[in-house]
């Protein structure tokens, strides 16, 4: 019993600990390390694919998070379209109103401010949908998040990255250390069983 209980502890202590240098491997070495009888070079997963995450995230979030016309139609839509045509109403209004000569009388200055003044009601929801139609249009031409995310994360330290991710993950990748030692354990049972008794 007490051989059983060594394989099964080696075995445990075997598993846990080759999750930890695994979870280990996926953050370091942050700069690849040549190992020189071998010719291999050694660097964590993470470091050695940022490029690539990077682009895979930038890629995922405008793919199928948001896109540059949800942010447009967002910044339009409702309350914010009726204030802006409000705004424009009243510049347009204000604007006539000084353009227009002296010399017209009050009662046909006060007709064409009034149609104006219609006219911008009629039309401006329209015209601002065709407005954001082409913003739309110039800004996925210029703007891509995916490229803004990616640059971002490249820019960004890899130390820093990887505090964030093991903040995030901490408890998880504790529980992958742990599975480690108990298939480890029950290995080692197994192992510990077939040596003695078979």
């Amino acid at each position: 019993m007490l051989k059983l209980m060594i394989l099964a502890s080696i075995g445990a202590l075997i598993g846990w600990t080759t999750n930890v240098i695994a979870i280990k491997l996926l953050f370091r070495p942050i700069e690849p390390i040549k190992i020189p009888v071998l010719g291999w070079e050694l660097q964590g997963l993470m470091p050695k694919r940022k490029k690539e995450i990077a682009k895979n995230i930038g890629e995922t979030v405008e793919n199928e998070l948001i896109s540059i016309e949800e942010i447009i139609d967002k910044m339009i839509e409702g309350s914010d379209k009726s204030k802006i045509i409000d705004a424009l109403k009243s510049r347009i209004l204000e604007l006539t109103e000084l353009k227009m000569p002296i010399f017209v009388p009050s009662a046909m200055r006060s007709m064409i401010l009034s149609f104006v003044g219609d006219t911008i009601d009629e039309n401006a929801d329209e015209m601002i949908n065709e407005l954001s139609e082409k913003m739309v249009h110039q800004a996925t031409e210029k703007v891509s998040i995916a490229l803004i995310i990616e640059e971002k994360i490249n820019a960004f330290p890899f130390e820093k990255l990887e505090e964030i991710i093991l903040s995030i993950a901490k408890k998880e990748l504790k529980h992958i250390e742990y599975l480690g030692g108990v298939i480890g354990f029950a290995i080692g049972v197994v192992q510990g069983i077939i040596i003695l008794y078979i």
